[in-house]
């Protein structure tokens, strides 16, 4: 029993805002920090983070297991932490936080596809429009005309990184949907956390330039926006949607955290003073209808 009848979704609504407050602090961390040191510094300080929360939850950090399992999350953590969230902030770069919240929106139609190739699930005619709601909503924000900030190149290249991003993010959930029915989500959120920030410690000690990816982690007026932004976006967030989805239910929880979308939008224009054109204003209101579409009628259909 909860003290709030809609005490999850309150949490999940909370999932959304926080996120959507990371996100803000993750674009101004780009301005130091490369996406590869920022991926990993945030990576490890919530592993760092979560391990005491399983302590205090009594969730045992190493349970007994199939070793299928654990390679499962692991090369799970690689694909939808390691590399997802490294060409994400390479394209939030590029694209800046309203642009990334439109293209973010491509994550839904990922996951019903993926969901369809892998687990048989079947799509919906309401899903279906909701895709082309998101499709076009992309399609829109490639139409904006180059600016001062970013030329048409860099539009180009920072929508292919993010859709890169969500189908790498999309492939390491789906592949993993069926475990997490049956496991602890701390422990399957940890084991991911470790095999992010393994591949990620790879990935740095063969870099050619390793030093100049830990050197943008060292910047004084970095550290104020990348330390609350991975705090918020790799370790509040997680716990705050955990518990959405175990006091409400998932479809409006889905809903609810897909609403970061629009407070990314709102909040980029607020704070980072980015500029809100036609074609991200009809980007981000399509691409939020369809994410409704798609996970609002995929709830009922399921």
């Amino acid at each position: 029993m909860t003290a709030h009848p809609h005490f999850g979704e309150m949490l999940a609504l909370a999932t959304a805002l926080v996120w959507a407050s990371a996100v803000i602090l993750f674009k101004k961390s780009g301005e130091t920090a490369s996406p590869l040191g920022l991926n990993l510094f945030k990576n490890l300080l919530a592993f760092l983070l979560v391990l005491p929360t399983m302590a205090v939850m009594r969730v045992e950090p190493l349970r007994a297991a199939p070793p299928g399992d654990y390679a499962l999350l692991l090369l799970s953590g690689v694909l939808g932490i390691g590399i997802a969230d490294t060409l994400f902030f390479k394209s939030l770069n590029l694209l800046g936080a309203a642009r990334s919240a439109v293209v973010d929106c491509l994550y839904s139609p990922v996951i019903i596809l993926l969901s369809m190739l892998w687990l048989g699930e079947r799509i919906t005619a309401v899903q279906a429009a909701g895709v082309a709601l998101i499709v076009s909503a992309v399609l829109a924000l490639g139409g904006e005309k180059g600016t001062v900030r970013i030329t048409r190149r860099q539009l180009a290249a920072g929508i292919a990184l993010g859709a890169l991003s969500m189908a790498a993010m999309g492939v390491g959930i789906v592949m993993i949907k069926p475990l997490l029915e049956r496991s602890p989500i701390l422990w399957a959120v940890e084991v991911r956390f470790a095999g992010a920030g393994a591949f990620l410690l790879l990935v740095l000690a063969c870099h050619p330039g390793r030093r100049a990816v830990l050197g943008s982690l060292l910047h004084s007026r970095g550290w104020k926006f990348m330390l609350p932004g991975s705090f918020l976006g790799a370790y509040v967030a997680i716990l705050l949607w955990i518990g959405g989805m175990k006091y409400a239910t998932a479809s409006v929880a889905s809903a609810l955290n897909q609403t970061s979308n629009l407070f990314i939008f709102l909040f980029a224009a607020l704070f980072l003073k980015e500029r809100i054109t036609r074609p991200k204003l009809v980007g981000i209101v399509l691409g939020v209808l369809g994410v409704l579409c798609v996970i609002l009628d995929g709830s009922r259909g399921g």
